[in-house]
C-alpha cells in the first residue's frame, strides 16, 4: 500500500507512453486490450486526439480472447483493418492482459507481417510501468525497424527525441524546434520518412529520458553524437526562477526538463527529483527519484522553493514556502488548463 496515490491521479503508464510516439508516424497502431486502455490513452492522456487524425485502435477482443491469448483473432482483425485503411507499418501495444499471460510478441509480429504483407512493431507495455518507459520502448522499435541506411548528412540538420505532448505539454513541433535552425521532433509533426532517414541528422537533441536509448543505439549503429536540452520551459517559469538567489530549490518534472531549468537557476542550492526514471549518470548527488506521496512530504521541509507541476501541491498542504508551477503533462493531463 506504500504506493497508493491518496492525493494526485494516477500517472501516465508506459501503455499511453508508446502510443505518444507512435500517433503521427503513418502507421495502425492497435492496443492490445478487450476495451478499456485505449479509452484512457486517447481520452487523457493523448491531446492530439482532439486536433490530429491517427489510426489507433483498440483490439476489442472479447475477455475470454484476451485472457486465453487468441492471437489468430487480433491479427485477422488488423489484416481486415490494413484493406481498409491505408498504413505504412502496424504496431501492437501491450497492456496488463498479454503482459499476465505472456504473450509471445516476436509470433505476433511475424505473424502480422504475414497476413498484412508490411512491416509491424511490438511494444511489450504492461501498463503497470510509467509512460517513460514505454516512449522509450516505442522510439526503440522504430529506429531499430526502419533506420537500416546511412545516409549522406545534411548539415545542420538536428534530431529531437522526447518531443510527446506527455513530455510537453505541447501538441505542435514549433515551439520546440524554434531554437535551432534546421529541426525535426521524431514523431511530433512529421512522419515515418524522418525516422527513416535520421543519419541525415548532424546531431541529436534528447529532451526527454524515454530519449536515451535510442540517441544511443544511433550513435552506435551511424556516429551521431547526441546531447541534452529541453528548449520549451515556459517562460513565467523561466522568469520566477530568475529571483531565487540564496534559495534552496526543488524542482520536480522528467530529468532532463528538470535539469535544463536547473542550469538555468544561479546563486541557489538546486536539486531535482522525478517520479520517473532517473540516469545515473545525468544525476547530480542529491537528486531524488520520488515513488511514493511520502517521499515528497518527507523532504519538501528541506527546501524554501519547490517548483513542480501544480498537482504534487496537493501532497504537501502544509508547505510553507513558494511553490511554482512548472506543468508536466504526464502528471495532471488537461485539469489544470495546460
Amino acid at each position: 500500500m506504500k504506493k497508493l496515490l491518496k492525493h494526485i491521479s494516477p500517472l501516465a503508464p508506459d501503455d499511453s507512453g508508446a502510443c505518444s510516439v507512435l500517433y503521427e508516424l503513418g502507421g495502425i497502431v492497435v492496443i492490445c486490450d478487450a476495451g478499456g486502455c485505449a479509452g484512457n490513452v486517447c481520452g487523457f492522456d493523448e491531446p492530439r486526439w482532439f486536433m490530429k487524425k491517427s489510426a489507433l485502435f483498440s483490439a476489442g477482443l472479447r475477455d475470454m480472447d484476451a485472457i486465453l491469448g487468441r492471437d489468430d483473432r487480433l491479427v485477422s482483425k488488423l489484416a481486415k483493418t490494413t484493406e481498409q485503411i491505408s498504413g505504412r507499418f502496424t504496431a501492437i501495444v501491450g497492456t496488463p492482459v498479454p503482459a499476465v499471460i505472456a504473450t509471445d510478441y516476436k509470433a505476433l509480429k511475424k505473424m502480422a507481417e504475414k497476413k498484412t504483407g508490411i512491416p509491424c512493431i511490438t511494444v511489450e507495455t504492461t501498463g503497470t510501468h510509467l509512460y517513460d518507459r514505454g516512449e522509450e520502448a516505442a522510439y526503440l522499435a522504430l529506429f531499430k525497424e526502419f533506420a537500416k541506411e546511412k545516409k549522406q548528412v545534411k548539415r545542420g540538420k538536428v534530431g529531437i527525441i522526447g518531443a510527446t505532448p506527455l513530455n510537453t505539454g505541447l501538441a505542435k513541433a514549433n515551439k520546440i524546434i524554434e531554437k535551432y535552425e534546421n529541426a525535426v521532433c521524431f514523431g511530433m509533426d512529421s512522419g515515418l520518412d524522418e525516422i527513416i532517414n535520421v543519419s541525415e541528422c548532424e546531431k541529436i537533441i534528447v529532451i526527454s529520458n524515454s530519449g536515451i536509448k535510442a540517441a544511443e543505439y544511433l550513435k552506435e549503429k551511424f556516429g551521431i553524437e547526441y546531447e541534452f536540452d529541453f528548449p520549451c520551459i515556459p517562460e513565467n517559469v523561466l522568469e520566477s526562477a530568475k529571483i531565487l538567489d540564496g534559495k534552496r530549490v526543488l524542482i520536480i518534472h522528467q530529468q532532463i526538463a528538470a535539469n535544463a531549468l536547473r542550469d538555468k537557476i544561479n546563486g541557489c542550492d538546486v536539486d531535482c527529483a522525478t517520479w520517473f526514471d532517473l540516469d545515473k549518470n545525468i544525476a547530480m548527488e542529491n537528486d531524488i527519484q520520488i515513488k511514493n506521496e511520502d517521499d515528497l512530504a518527507d523532504i519538501a521541509d528541506n527546501y524554501d522553493v519547490i517548483i513542480g507541476d501544480i498537482a504534487f501541491k496537493k501532497i504537501i498542504p502544509i508547505f510553507k514556502g513558494e511553490y511554482i508551477d512548472f506543468p508536466h503533462f504526464a502528471a495532471s493531463g488537461r485539469m489544470y488548463g495546460q
